[in-house]
C-alpha cells in the first residue's frame, strides 16, 4: 500500500484549482474585452449618426429661419412650386405630348 504524500497532494490540488480559476478568469476577461470593444464601436456609430442628425437639424432651422424672414425666398418657392405669377406676368406651361413606346 502506498502512502499519500499530503503536502504534494494538496499542492497539486491547489495548483489545479488555481489553474482552473486562472483559465476561467482569462476567458471571462477576454469576453468582457470583446464586449467592450463592440460597445465602443456601437457608441462611435451612434455618435456619428447623432452628429449627422444635429447637422441636418441645424440646416433645417436655418432654412426655417429664412422662410420666416426672407420674403424673396418665399416668393421664389411659391412661384416654382405652385406656379403663381404677379398680376402683370404671364405663365406659359408646356405639356410633354410624347408617348413612350
Amino acid at each position: 500500500m502506498q502512502t499519500i504524500n499530503w503536502p504534494k497532494f494538496t499542492s497539486g490540488i491547489f495548483l489545479a484549482l488555481f489553474a482552473g480559476i486562472t483559465l476561467w478568469a482569462g476567458v471571462f476577461f477576454l469576453q468582457m474585452h470583446q464586449e467592450l470593444t463592440a460597445q465602443r464601436a456601437q457608441e462611435a456609430s451612434n455618435r456619428r449618426r447623432l452628429d449627422e442628425a444635429l447637422a441636418k437639424l441645424n440646416e433645417q432651422r436655418k432654412y426655417l429661419d429664412r422662410l420666416q424672414h426672407d420674403p424673396a425666398l418665399v416668393e421664389t418657392i411659391i412661384r416654382k412650386k405652385l406656379g403663381y405669377a404677379r398680376a402683370d406676368e404671364f405663365v406659359f406651361r408646356f405639356e410633354d405630348n410624347r408617348t413612350t413606346r
